[in-house]
């Protein structure tokens, strides 16, 4: 391909896919409202530009064979935060994509789109939409509209439905857990795919506990290496008793799950910000 375009650059998961997707293109625009994402890889340019702004997104994308989009308010927040980066943003993004033939778009969904269904079953990429915020919620409109323009515009879309790509610290994320070497194997196959049409899989790594199925994406490739069971011992021995009447043990979504909508969910968590530095 001659070029990518990786939106979301400046953040935490961005920051682990910027070089692995230069050596996937001749070229790699990264992008972010930040003033800047620090050295820049070889084969990488970053432009500052605003998923809010369709303008943007169509210079942006300009020439892109395709685009991975990271870029989002990443909590749940007041339905009117989440509008504009989350869902005009995403509809930007398509629309952009759409305009300047854009083969694919891979987009960082979440598994909060399916937040409100039971942990005690483990689902595949078939159940319906039963978001857990209004951040889930933008992210069944983002799924909604990539099978939208793949049915009426032909443009092709993996949505990644993470789970959790953070350090392994609580015993959630023993069954959620997506190592960043399995992200960037996940981007990857989504990447080069010959054929994906509207394709939804399950980011998380090879868990003995997971609790989702990738059965129908398996056409992807995407096959996990890493299983957070290596930290089982360690987080069981420090995690306290669990409410089984609290929704943040009851449901996929976790924390999210357990928040009033509006009210952070990273708030309660405890998230290492272990970004990667160039």
């Amino acid at each position: 391909m001659k070029k990518i375009v990786l939106t979301g650059a400046a953040g935490r998961l961005g920051s682990y896919l910027r070089e692995p997707l230069t050596k996937l293109a001749d070229s790699l625009v990264s992008s972010d409202l930040a003033e800047n994402v620090g050295t820049l890889y070889a084969g990488e340019t970053y432009v500052r530009a605003d998923l809010e702004s369709l303008d943007d997104m169509k210079a942006l994308l300009e020439g892109a064979d395709m685009v991975v989009h990271f870029g989002a308010y990443g909590d749940e927040a007041s339905f009117d935060t989440i509008l504009g980066p989350n869902i005009i943003g995403a509809y930007n993004v398509w629309e952009a994509a759409y305009q300047n033939g854009v083969r694919r778009v891979v987009y960082a969904s979440s598994i909060h789109a399916v937040g409100m269904h039971s942990r005690m079953d483990c689902i595949g990429t078939d159940v319906p939409h039963k978001p857990d915020t209004f951040y889930g919620l933008a992210k069944c409109f983002a799924e909604d509209l990539a099978s939208l323009y793949w049915d009426k515009r032909q443009v092709e879309s993996v949505c990644l439905r993470i789970l959790s790509a953070a350090q392994v610290n609580n015993a959630r994320s023993l069954s959620s857990w997506l190592s960043y070497d399995d992200l960037i194997q996940l981007v990857e196959r989504a990447i080069d795919t010959p054929t994906v049409g509207f394709s939804l899989v399950y980011g998380v790594s090879n868990n003995d506990r997971a609790p989702v199925n990738n059965a129908n994406a398996s056409f992807l490739g995407y096959r996990p290496k890493d299983n957070a069971e290596q930290y089982a011992s360690t987080v069981l021995a420090e995690e306290s008793p669990q409410d089984v009447n609290n929704p943040r043990f009851l449901y996929h979504g976790g924390p999210f799950a357990e928040v009033a909508l509006g009210n952070s969910g990273l708030a309660t968590m405890n998230v290492v910000d272990d970004k990667k530095l160039t």
